[in-house]
């Protein structure tokens, strides 16, 4: 019998459909994997914003991780928005108990339209308990401003900041440049396993339609290495990835804000 690549994303949801949970399972079915959730706080959101928020007790994201991982297990597991300590710690514990190899985090803290998604006392969790734990993780430049605690403005800078957010564990990172103002993007990727840096040049696309982006490309990327790439490999891929995703969601009109992006564009126009 035929063994599906397993792929467990823990997040929230996302009740429009661009980010969260919804952009993971869509992106990880886009990437010929076999999608997983386990779900960590209930939005309210569209793609004007946040409304509300409800967190997921604690007790039924353990059982929600016990039942996926003692049964189908997950060759990668992405982390999205885990919202505050108490979640955190029981997140890195269940990692340690399962032994979870290719753990990809995507340290969500602000929503594309400036929600924020992270109480301020977990974000010190976050950094010391959960991200050394991964194999790689993938920040936008106000999550690794806040992680470092300063600002980024530069893009000779990235290099520089992609290996201090490593230092200290084994995490590879992927620090994404977006946010910066040049008109050529290079997101820097820093293999902590090999000591590369890599740079992933891109051209800036004019487009609304970019909610969810980094949910999308932490799923992709988990899902290259479930099915086994190398780690530079599951990077490039995830990028190009995410790269065809906004081209093609710049053609589409939905809802009011910022729409998502086509996580099915290579099947569907």
């Amino acid at each position: 019998m035929k063994q599906y690549n397993t792929v467990l994303t823990i997040a929230g949801s996302d009740s429009g459909g661009g980010a969260g949970i919804q952009a993971d399972l869509k992106t990880i079915s886009a990437c010929g994997c076999y999608g997983m959730s386990v779900i960590t706080a209930i939005t309210a959101q569209n793609t004007r914003g946040v409304s509300d928020i409800f967190q997921v007790q604690l007790s039924t994201i353990e059982k929600q991780i016990d039942a996926v991982m003692s049964d189908i297990g997950a060759k990668a597991v992405k982390i999205g928005m885990l919202h505050s300590t108490e979640v955190i710690e029981l997140i890195a514990r269940k990692m340690e108990d399962y032994n979870v190899k290719n753990l990809v985090i995507d340290p969500v803290m602000v929503a594309t339209s400036g929600d924020k998604l992270l109480r301020d006392e977990a974000i010190h969790a976050l950094n010391e308990i959960l991200l050394p734990k991964a194999r790689v993780i993938t920040p936008n430049i106000p999550e690794a401003e806040i992680l470092l605690g300063g600002k980024l403005e530069q893009q000779c800078k990235l290099p520089e900041a992609a290996q201090k957010l490593s230092s200290g564990s084994s995490a590879s990172v992927l620090l994404k440049a977006g946010h910066l103002s040049d008109k050529e993007l290079i997101d820097v990727f820093y293999n902590a396993e090999s000591s590369e840096m890599i740079y992933l040049k891109s051209h800036r696309i004019t487009t609304p339609n970019t909610h969810g982006t980094g949910c999308t490309l932490s799923s992709a990327i988990a899902s290259f290495l479930a099915a086994d790439e190398s780690l530079n490999k599951a990077v490039r891929k995830g990028k190009d990835y995410i790269e065809g995703a906004i081209k093609k969601g710049r053609n589409y009109k939905i809802g009011h804000g910022h729409g998502p992006v086509h996580h099915f564009h290579k099947w569907w126009k």
